[in-house]
């Protein structure tokens, strides 16, 4: 009789399990393996990586370009001819599609600090597939509908680079583990084995050179983040005494998110935000009283679906104003929640929403005049057809001089017979919504420019500020934008959010070139020392490893006995083999 000895003591490995499970649902011991990874699976590796890659850069254009959600929806409802918040799905979708994406890197990277072979389950890649093609259909999409928005990634890069660039560097420096761990791995494989056959000599030699490469591009990208700070410039790397007044807010239809937009509500409660000005867009209705509008049509801010539903579709210069004023433009705001601001509004604020009507110039100014506040509006010319189609600037001129405001307060953009205009009313504030050089300005009598925010660098404020021209841009409604504008030294900015940047003091961040200059250098030296070090640990542990072979597996009787958490596996091939010789 055969006494059958434990070869091997195998416990039972949960996380192990999981891991592999997860990612290439292989559950079982058996279907692990520590070959090395294929061809095939290592361009499914590569293609994860990209669509991660994509995917961070995606996430992050969305994260930032929260400044513009409303500009996003507002382009949405001129192609669609519907409101809706557009960016709720696609925030959704980007969130779930990323979650998912550095899940599984990470499960690609532990498969690598454990030394399992990698195989990507066929499920996972269609679902990396489908992220990586719904990515880049997104990417067309925003370039052909609304490219000037990645400007914000640059941009911001300016207010988050320096904290960006220390996040990286960590997360390359802990990758130094796999690395080193690889590296030293295949060095142990490489002067640990005895090759029989030269096509074992080659695979390993092979093995050696993929380790080589992959050390050189670790090295590689190391490098260059030790010196990425050479390439960041931001404005708010300055002196503290260099900082410029804070810039002076303008509220931009008011206060769109507690109001609605161009009401006077709105307006009102822009006061008690310290604003410097007021801001809208100017119509001229039928009978040539000029009224404050945003859209070409009147159907996203008013209920004339219920009142005029054969007319909703026209353009809101060819409405009279007593048609005009008799809309409400308020219950639109309560329905469509445009903010999610609503819900925080008592009965009494619910009711004065819902109260507003539509809002002429000539209201506004007199509301500015009261407060002492300046008021920049843009004028929409009728379209042709209009009685006022020629006559706009003369009827709306006269409008602002009948309101009493005092001429030093109005801020005018027309560009359309601004000779006239600045002999007719020579104290107005001329301003351009063109980027002009400074001797068309001076020309032009205008000492004031109006420009979207990412027109405009740090480079040309101070330009213009030298030649006494300020500037004000739009529309900055997040206070790292605000913060990096004041650092930028802007005169003043127009705002959808006055009551955020209310809260705002002081810049966000501050730091002189020399304390900037203090922590890059600690930072890298740091990260050294750190890669430095896990280089020689890995080493260290790996030459204290020993290797087996399957061969080299003693059978011995010697190993901790069977438990109910152990399962213990029979050597059923020397049985077999015992029974064959004996017979």
């Amino acid at each position: 009789m055969v006494k059958h000895q434990p070869l091997q003591v195998y416990e039972r490995q949960l996380c192990l399990s999981c891991l592999t499970g997860i990612y290439g649902c292989r559950w079982k011991r058996y279907q692990r393996s520590h070959d090395d990874t294929t061809k095939w699976e290592c361009l499914w590796s590569f293609i994860l990586f990209g669509t991660f890659s994509l995917m961070l850069v995606w996430f992050y254009f969305w994260w930032e370009a929260h400044n513009d959600y409303n500009e996003f929806n507002w382009f949405l409802y001129n192609r669609s001819g519907e409101w809706s918040d557009g960016t709720v799905p696609i925030l959704a979708t980007t969130a779930a599609g990323f979650t998912y994406i550095a899940f599984l890197m990470i499960l690609a990277l532990c498969h690598i600090a454990v030394g399992q072979q990698l195989n990507l389950h066929w499920l996972h890649k269609i679902g990396v597939t489908a992220a990586l093609l719904t990515t880049i259909i997104g990417v067309i999409s925003v370039s052909q509908m609304w490219g000037e928005e990645w400007d914000v990634i640059s941009i911001s890069l300016q207010a988050t680079g320096p904290f960006l660039h220390i996040g990286a560097l960590a997360a390359v420096t802990a990758l130094s583990w796999l690395v080193a761990g690889q590296v030293a791995r295949a060095e142990k494989t490489r002067d640990g084995k005895n090759f029989t056959f030269n096509l074992e000599y080659k695979a390993v030699v092979c093995s050696a050179g993929f380790q080589i490469m992959v050390l050189l591009i670790y090295l590689s990208v190391l490098l260059s983040l030790y010196l990425t700070p050479l390439s960041i410039s931001s404005p708010c790397i300055m002196e503290r005494d260099s900082l410029k007044a804070r810039p002076a807010v303008i509220g931009h239809h008011g206060v769109p998110m507690l109001a609605p937009e161009n009401t006077l509500l709105s307006f009102r409660r822009a006061l008690h935000m310290n604003v410097s000005g007021l801001e809208a867009e100017v119509a001229i209705s039928l009978d040539g009283v000029p009224f404050l509008m945003k859209d070409h049509t009147l159907r996203r801010t008013t209920d004339v679906s219920r009142a005029f539903p054969e007319r909703q579709y026209d353009d809101a210069s060819f409405f009279n104003w007593t048609d005009l004023h008799s809309l409400n433009a308020g219950l639109w705001f309560l329905k469509d929640d445009p903010y999610w601001t609503v819900q925080y509004m008592s009965e009494r604020e619910r009711w004065l929403v819902g109260n507003q009507t539509v809002c002429s110039l000539e209201q506004m100014l007199q509301l500015a005049a009261r407060s002492n506040l300046s008021a920049l509006f843009t004028l929409r010319r009728p379209p042709p057809g209009h009685p006022h189609h020629l006559s706009w600037v003369n009827l709306t001129l006269a409008t602002v001089l009948r309101s009493g405001i005092p001429q030093h307060l109005v801020v005018w953009s027309v560009d359309s017979d601004r000779e006239v205009v600045r002999q007719e009313a020579p104290g107005f504030q001329q301003i351009s919504t063109k980027k002009l050089p400074l001797e068309t300005l001076r020309q032009k009598g205008i000492s004031r420019l109006l420009l979207r925010y990412n027109q405009a660098t740090a480079q040309d404020v101070r330009t213009y500020a030298a030649g006494n021209v300020s500037m004000t841009l739009y529309t900055v409604n997040e206070p790292w934008l605000y913060s990096l504008l004041w650092c930028s030294g802007v005169q003043s900015v127009s705002s959808e959010a006055p009551q955020v940047l209310k809260r705002v003091l002081s810049p966000l961040w501050l730091m002189s070139p020399d304390e900037y200059c203090l922590i890059w250098v600690a930072t890298d030296l740091i990260s050294f020392a750190f890669v430095l070090g896990i280089f020689i640990f890995q080493k260290w542990r790996m030459s204290g490893m020993r290797s087996y072979n399957p061969e080299q597996i003693m059978l011995s009787a010697a190993v901790r006995r069977s438990s109910r958490d152990v399962n213990i596996m029979k050597e059923k091939l020397i049985f077999s083999a015992h029974k064959w010789l004996s017979s």
